[in-house]
Order: C-alpha cells, then structure tokens, then sequence
C-alpha cells in the first residue's frame, strides 16, 4: 500500500546514534479501513478508498451509513483514496491496515492543510523588506507595499500582483520526510522535520516516489 491517512500529534526531538538533535514530527497514522475497492471495469479507474477516525452515527447520513456498513465497520471522519500501488500490495475491502505499512528509515510524503494566518501584509505574506528605517519623511509607512504600477495605462491592476491578502490555509505537500522511529503498538509514526497545519489536523502520509 502507498499510504496512509493521519492525525498530527504534535513536535518532538530526539537523539541519533551520534548524539546529534534532530527535530521531528509525530504522526498518528491509521489504523485506516478499505471502505472501497474501485477498479477500471467498474469504475473507470483504479483506486482503493481509505476511512480513518470514528465518528458518531448521529452525525452521518444514511447514505454514508450504508456505505461504511458494507465495509464491516463504523463511520469514519476523513475518506481518501490512493491511486498508487506497489505490486502485489491490493488490499482487500473491510481490511484494516495500520502503521505497518511503512519503514523505519524509509522516505514519505506527508500532505495536509497549513495553518490560517487570516489577512496578513505583504512583509508577512511575501517576505517583503519594508522601508528599512525612519528617513526622508518616513512616518508609518514601513511596511506599505509600494506602488503598484497602474497609471492612465493599463488603469488597472494586473493579475497575480503580490499584495496583502489572506494568508495559510493552503494545502502542502512536505517530501522526501525520513521515518526515524516507528511505534507500532500506538500506530505512531516519527518523521524528521516539520509537517503542515496544526496539532490535531489529518494527514496524508504517503511512501516517496
């Protein structure tokens, strides 16, 4: 199987053999259940569709209700599908895959939503320079965006100008992530480095390719 949904638990750090600090993320990556199997015959293409985290029956219709009965198990929060299969790694529908899946010491991707920052200027949300200091009449204008360009021609902004705006909530795919431990009785998995969104939000952990 190529992957995995999960559950950001938080930052950490630990120490490799030489002693050295190395910063990472622990990840709560299934267990996930197949919910479905899709196939080119039937569906036009291939994939295997993955469930992760229980929600209460109250709160799922009864379509999805009925979808998640014929997978055997409870409605799940997050559904995702992976299209990407080693050979012979096919799972079957209703069965559970866990952390397992995956290496110590092998490489991921790891995808999720980065954090909002809400409206932000553009020394926040371009890495503008701002003015530098308070000379030549310089009063609250440090961090002002500059000119735009537009005169009588093209009497208008371009598209695409970097300006302040709304900032984070974006999906980003972090690569080529190093599993440094894996806990498999606590379906943990330790990446190296930091993953996008904050503590608590789902996950795609996917073998790199």
């Amino acid at each position: 199987m190529s992957g995995l949904i999960g559950k950001k638990i938080g930052m950490t750090s630990i120490f490799d053999a030489s002693g050295k600090i190395i910063p990472c993320t622990v990840i709560e990556a299934g267990p996930c259940v197949v919910t479905q199997v899709k196939t080119v015959e039937k569906d036009g293409y291939s994939a295997i569709q993955l469930g992760f985290d229980d929600k209460k029956e109250k709160r799922t219709t009864k379509a999805l209700k009925g979808h998640f009965a014929k997978a055997g198990t409870a409605p799940k929060k997050v559904l995702r599908e992976f299209t990407r299969f080693e050979e012979g790694s096919r799972k079957a529908f209703g069965e559970i895959l866990d952390v397992s899946v995956f290496i110590e010491g092998e490489f991921v991707d790891v995808s999720g939503v980065s954090k909002g920052k809400g409206f932000q200027g553009v020394v926040k949300r371009h890495g503008f320079g701002g003015v530098g200091d308070r000379t030549h009449g310089q009063h609250n204008r440090l961090r002002a965006p500059g000119s735009m360009g537009a005169s009588s021609w093209p009497s208008r902004v371009f598209k695409g100008m970097r300006m302040a705006g709304r900032t984070g909530g974006q999906k980003v795919k972090m690569i080529n992530l190093q599993i440094v431990k894996l806990v498999p009785e606590k379906n943990l998995l330790v990446v190296k480095g930091s993953v996008p969104g904050p503590n608590g939000s789902y996950l795609i952990v996917e073998r790199w390719s």
